[in-house]
């Protein structure tokens, strides 16, 4: 019998999101790829430093167990196969358990995420986020500035999402933009009782809750969601509704009416938080992991 990841949460992630590639990053020339190459070969032997998306990989792989495997993070990578080398044998000493990767030196990695039936795509590289969004996959550009997860929650994978155009669609983000606050809160208020649309994210966190109800405590993490929303009331009545008709709950709902996300991000410590606003996305990363989602009217075509 074939081996399957249906019954998984599944992860695709690249070489840049999961370790610090930076450097080696900078010497990258896709006509003349051979000196990163030879670097890459090099450094066989010396780990990778972790990178913005390690923290977020190494908790939700820790949610196995023998003869439970819930997560799977697979490297989806334009490195190329001596390159993959590295990660595997860097992912290995930091005791992260990785087991299958994809090295396509160079071409497009995110046609894989079909096979893999990925629930969430990390990369550094914006047109391959932006692709894999467009084929249906939750996906986040990995702001490779961030700073590094906090290590206060060893046993809790936190993860933060925006509203409107990450978790629910952006038909009340254009009302705003296109007719002002006013209008946005007249619409959301006539609507409350109408679910929103289903946003780029809602499998993510589909797949988050499955996780969360199919481990329990046996594993001995915890998953910690939260909504961290630029909606006020009365248009925070809408989100939650929608929330509750999907049957998904979050552990917390921040609605900050305009104030910056950032220093209320910094105390919430999530391993990962995802916005489709470039202002928001670039304030957050100077306290959490950050990951820009290429989606709605604030990120045109």
């Amino acid at each position: 019998m074939a081996m399957t990841l249906d019954d998984k949460l599944v992860v695709a992630i690249s070489s840049r999101a999961l370790f610090d590639f930076e450097e080696e990053n900078r010497l990258f020339d896709p006509l003349q790829p051979q000196t990163y190459m030879q670097l890459q070969l090099d450094r066989l032997d010396t780990p990778a430093r972790p990178g913005v998306a390690f923290s977020l990989v190494k908790k939700l792989l820790a949610f196995n167990e023998p003869g439970h495997q819930r997560v799977e993070v697979v490297v989806l990578s334009r490195n190329d196969p001596v390159s993959g080398m590295r990660i595997f044998r860097s992912a290995s000493a930091a005791h992260v358990p990785l087991e299958r990767g994809v090295f396509t030196q160079g071409r497009d990695p995110f046609r894989y995420l079909r096979p893999l039936g990925a629930h969430l795509f990390l990369s550094a590289n914006e047109a391959d986020v932006r692709q894999a969004l467009q084929l249906g996959y939750p996906a986040a550009r990995v702001l490779t500035e961030s700073v590094q997860a906090s290590h206060a929650n060893p046993h809790e994978v936190r993860i933060a999402f925006d509203g409107d155009a990450v978790l629910f669609s952006d038909e009340a983000e254009r009302v705003y933009q296109a007719q002002g606050l006013a209008a946005f809160q007249r619409h959301e208020t006539d609507k409350a009782a109408q679910p929103l649309p289903d946003g780029p994210f809602k499998p993510l966190l589909a797949a988050l809750h499955r996780l969360q109800q199919a481990a329990g405590s046996s594993s001995g993490m915890r998953l910690r969601t939260a909504l961290v929303t630029a909606r006020s009331a009365p248009a925070h009545e809408r989100a939650i509704q929608t929330l509750m008709n999907w049957n998904i709950a979050v552990d917390e709902a921040m609605f900050l009416g305009g104030l910056d996300k950032g220093g209320f991000l910094r105390e919430f410590e999530p391993d990962f938080f995802f916005d489709d606003q470039t202002g928001h996305v670039t304030s957050a990363a100077r306290h959490v992991p950050s990951g820009h989602v290429n989606s709605g009217i604030s990120n045109p075509s």
